[in-house]
C-alpha cells in the first residue's frame, strides 16, 4: 500500500488499522434503483444484505469472492459512503438459480464505528461497480464525519432490538439514551419475537434501567434462569430479543412500589405462566 507525503489517508490504511488484508476484501458501490436499493429509507441492514447477497452469474465477483464484503452507496460524483461490512460464508449453493448465485453473508463488525460517516472517492474507470480490495485500497477518504447524536425518543416509546440494545450501550451516538436510561429506576419487557414470550423485570436502586440493559447485552440474558437456558441452547436467540419499558419511578422512589408494579405486569401479561418469569 502507498502512503502518501501530503498526508492523506486512503481506505487501505482503515483496512490496515483493522487488521485486514486487501487481498481479503472487496468495496462494491449500490446506486439507487428500481428493482433494487430503491431510496435512502431501504438502506437498512436487512435489505442491503438482501440485495447484496444476490449476484449475477458471470458477474465480476466471480464463484469465490473475498470473504470481506465493503457496502457503499454513491453519491454525488465520485463520492461513496459506507454502509456496512458483511462476512462472506461462500455460495449457498442450493438457492442457485439460472441467472444468480446467492451467498451466505452476515453482518460484520468491521469499521462498524465509520458506518455511514466514512466517504470515500470511488474510481473513474468504466466497469467499477466492484473492486478488490488491492484496487479499492487507493481509494481516496474525503470525509468521516462526526457521528451524528440519536434523539431519545422518551421513555413510553422506546422499543429496541438486541443490536440497537447494543449501540445504547457502545455507541457514542446514544449518549442521551444512556444519560435518560441511567436516571430511572423501572419495569421493563424482555419479548422473544420468535416464540412470543414475554419476560417482565426490574431495575431498582443503584442500578437503573441502564446498568440492567447493560448486562443482558453482555451476557445474553442477565442472570434470568429462563433465558440463561435459552442462549445456552442457542447463543443466536438473543437476536430476537426487544426490549421496551412498562413503567418508569423517580430514583427515589421506594423499592417496595417499584417491586408491587413488577409483580403487577408480570400478573398483567402472564409472563410467569406462559412467558420467561420463574418467580
Amino acid at each position: 500500500m502507498e502512503t502518501s507525503s501530503e498526508g492523506e489517508i486512503n481506505l487501505g490504511h482503515l483496512l490496515a488499522a483493522a487488521g485486514i488484508l486487501p487481498g481479503e476484501v472487496v468495496a462494491i458501490r449500490h446506486t439507487f434503483k428500481d428493482d433494487g436499493l430503491v431510496t435512502p429509507a431501504d438502506l437498512n441492514d436487512e435489505k442491503v444484505l438482501a440485495y447484496t447477497r444476490s449476484q449475477e452469474i458471470g458477474n465480476k465477483l466471480g464463484a469465490h469472492p473475498p470473504r470481506v464484503w465493503l457496502s457503499f452507496i454513491a453519491e454525488s460524483g465520485l463520492r461513496a459512503r459506507f454502509l456496512v461490512a458483511h462476512d462472506n460464508h461462500g455460495e449457498i449453493r442450493a438457492d442457485r438459480t439460472d441467472t444468480h448465485r446467492f451467498f451466505d453473508l452476515a453482518v460484520s463488525p468491521l469499521l462498524s464505528k465509520l458506518r455511514n460517516r466514512l466517504s470515500i472517492e470511488w474510481s473513474r474507470d468504466a466497469v467499477n461497480w466492484a473492486k478488490r480490495g488491492e484496487s479499492a485500497q487507493t481509494f481516496r477518504v474525503v470525509e468521516i464525519a462526526d457521528p451524528q447524536n440519536v434523539p431519545f425518543p422518551g421513555f413510553d416509546r422506546l422499543i429496541v432490538d438486541h443490536h440497537t440494545l447494543g449501540l445504547i450501550i457502545e455507541d457514542s451516538r446514544f449518549r442521551d439514551w444512556r444519560s435518560a436510561l441511567a436516571s430511572v429506576q423501572g419495569i421493563y419487557l424482555i419479548t422473544d419475537t420468535k416464540a412470543g414470550k414475554h419476560y417482565v423485570g426490574k431495575a431498582d436502586g443503584r442500578e437503573r434501567i441502564l446498568g440492567r440493559w447493560r448486562s443482558y447485552w453482555k451476557s445474553g440474558h442477565g442472570g434470568n434462569l429462563a433465558l440463561r437456558d435459552l442462549t445456552a441452547k442457542d447463543a443466536s436467540s438473543t437476536r430476537h430479543f426487544q426490549f421496551s419499558l412498562l413503567r418508569v419511578f423517580g430514583p427515589d422512589v421506594p423499592l417496595e412500589q417499584v417491586d408491587s408494579a413488577e409483580a403487577h405486569f408480570k400478573k398483567a401479561l402472564c409472563s410467569r405462566e406462559f412467558g420467561y418469569n420463574q418467580n
